[in-house]
C-alpha cells in the first residue's frame, strides 16, 4: 500500500487509472509512468477526453434545436454525467501527480471513494 510520499515501497509514483474495479473501487498503478498500464491509460483518458469534446458540441447541436424531446434530454444528460464522471477522474489523477512532481504529496488530490 502506499504511504504519505506518494510511494509505494519507495518503487515509484502513485497514479489513478481513468477506469475503475467491477465494484467501483479506484484503481491505481504504480511506476514510473512509462511501463504498459500508464501508456494504456494515457490512451484511455485521451479517448475519454476526446469523447467529452464531441459529446459537448453534440449537446451545442441538440439544444440548439427547437423540438427535442424529453427522452433525447434524458439521453443527453446521461451521456453528459458519465462523461463528467470520466473527465473528473482525469483531472484528479493529473492533479495528483502533478502534486507528486511538484512535492505537494498525493493526500489532498486523491479523494477517498464515498
Amino acid at each position: 500500500m502506499t504511504g504519505r510520499t506518494g510511494k509505494a515501497d519507495g518503487s515509484g509514483t502513485v497514479r489513478l487509472l481513468p477506469w475503475a474495479r467491477p465494484d467501483g473501487r479506484p484503481c491505481y498503478v504504480v511506476g514510473d509512468g512509462t511501463g504498459y498500464v500508464s501508456r494504456m491509460a494515457d490512451r484511455v483518458e485521451s479517448i475519454q477526453l476526446g469523447m467529452a469534446d464531441d459529446l459537448l458540441g453534440h449537446a451545442d447541436d441538440l439544444l440548439a434545436e427547437r423540438r427535442v424531446t424529453g427522452g433525447e434530454l434524458h439521453y443527453l444528460a446521461s451521456r453528459l454525467a458519465e462523461s463528467l464522471r470520466d473527465v473528473k477522474r482525469v483531472a484528479e489523477s493529473r492533479g495528483a501527480r502533478l502534486a507528486q512532481v511538484t512535492g505537494q504529496g498525493p493526500e489532498a488530490h486523491v479523494p477517498e471513494r464515498r
